[in-house]
């Protein structure tokens, strides 16, 4: 959320970012508002010190005798005009309440102004795409010859866009789930941290999924819970309302989740196999860091996703999202896109984000700085990675001539030793 001080003081520059992030907030629609109840606030500020100087005075004026009937007539009409502004004002600022909840984080001033991903900025790239002396499968017909997926039991069980790992393919996931847990346990320092998949709304709200998102969420009616899209969620307001001190700093957490999307706005886009689903595993990184330091450890973050991709040997490339691309709450995010040789296309596994004070300002995220001052901390996310895309490119890149597929020596040790699938029909 962004400061309503900093929306008036910023009208302009707010509107541009409404613009260049293709959203729709009304600016002049929370000004107007916002002007509303400031001068509403004057006026129940004034009255209400006009009634306590009154308050004060009739003890002295009854102790000498004289007749407050007349004042105390104008203190009961003075009490019913309070009563109104007040409820006003409560009314006021919940409608203004839920209009911030409409304006989206300023992107960084070096973030890309674009309509969409088209507008996207490479950044750089590592290893080379994999080029085949055989025709070679797409993943879909890796797995029905390997035996990894079971798409129509899946649609059986819940529907299109579910899918049921089987066999190898199961412990392959989980291999993969593990490995880079383990990596950025062990390599990057991170914390490790299982948290609940259902949250409430207010959790939702604090990371931004609501209210702009609510049509992609999965909600239980009943309870008013929704499982999470991503770890993001739980883990970011996992200190929520709370003010840490200095020396907690920075929060490095590590964390795994199956995530829930019903992907509402995904109409007419590529879900072919495992590239959209409905339902996904997802290994997340989050950090809680000090405003000054959020830019130097986004680039770090992306370099520890970036390991992860190059621990498994698969080619890949960097972007820097442009505006239109960019989340409702990200500053600035870097995709992280890995090469599906047989498919032909490169898969978004990661993205990257620096959230700024935008999230903190919703969930109530403070530390209180080495001078004792409280603020807002800076909040960070980033998939570290992914399974389902991953699960694509690492099948697909590793796939032999016979429809075989090698196994990344790195996950061996998650496969008691494994070293290749082949042909388990």
């Amino acid at each position: 959320m962004l400061d309503l001080k900093f929306i008036r003081e910023n009208a302009e520059k707010v509107r541009i970012a409404v613009k260049n992030k293709n959203e729709k907030a009304d600016v002049d629609a929370i000004l107007e508002l916002d002007e509303k109840k400031r001068k509403l606030q004057f006026e129940f500020d004034n009255l209400r010190a006009e009634q306590n100087k009154i308050s004060q005075q009739i003890p002295t004026l009854k102790k000498k005798g004289e007749d407050v009937s007349g004042i105390l007539a104008k203190m009961k009409n003075v009490s019913v005009e309070v009563k109104s502004i007040s409820s006003k004002l409560t009314e006021i600022s919940e409608n203004l309440e839920q209009l911030l909840l409409t304006v989206p984080n300023i992107p960084h001033a070096d973030v890309p102004i674009g309509n969409d991903e088209s507008d996207n900025v490479f950044v750089r790239e590592w290893g080379k795409k994999t080029e085949f002396a055989f025709d070679s499968k797409e993943h879909l017909e890796l797995c029905e010859q390997n035996n990894l997926l079971d798409l129509k039991r899946a649609t059986k069980l819940s529907g299109s866009g579910f899918v049921a790992f089987t066999h190898k393919g199961a412990m392959l996931e989980r291999a993969l789930i593990n490995f880079m847990l383990d990596f950025h346990v062990r390599k990057h320092n991170y914390e490790e941290i299982s948290l609940p998949i259902l949250v409430n709304r207010k959790t939702m709200i604090g990371t931004g999924q609501l209210p702009k998102l609510a049509d992609d969420m999965y909600h239980v009616e009943q309870d008013d819970l929704f499982l999470v899209p991503t770890a993001e969620v739980s883990v970011t307001n996992f200190y929520g309302g709370e003010i840490l001190a200095n020396d907690d700093l920075p929060k490095k957490f590590i964390s795994y989740s199956p995530c829930f999307r019903r992907e509402a706005g995904s109409y007419g886009q590529d879900t072919k196999g495992l590239q959209r689903i409905h339902q996904f595993n997802k290994v997340e990184m989050v950090r809680l860091v000090e405003p000054e330091k959020s830019y130097e450890i986004l680039d770090e973050m992306v370099g520890e996703a970036e390991a992860i991709l190059q621990a498994l040997g698969l080619h890949y490339r960097v972007l820097t999202l442009a505006t239109g691309d960019l989340s409702f709450a990200s500053a600035k995010t870097y995709d992280l896109e890995v090469w599906a040789p047989a498919s032909q296309k490169y898969l978004e596994v990661s993205s990257i984000s620096n959230f700024m004070d935008f999230q903190s300002r919703r969930a109530s995220l403070r530390y209180r700085d080495e001078n004792g001052k409280v603020r807002f901390l800076h909040t960070l996310n980033g998939s570290g990675l992914a399974t389902p895309r991953t699960f694509i490119a690492l099948i697909e890149a590793y796939q032999n001539a016979d429809g075989s597929i090698e196994i990344p020596e790195v996950l061996r040790p998650y496969l008691g030793g494994l070293d290749y699938f082949q042909n388990i029909l």
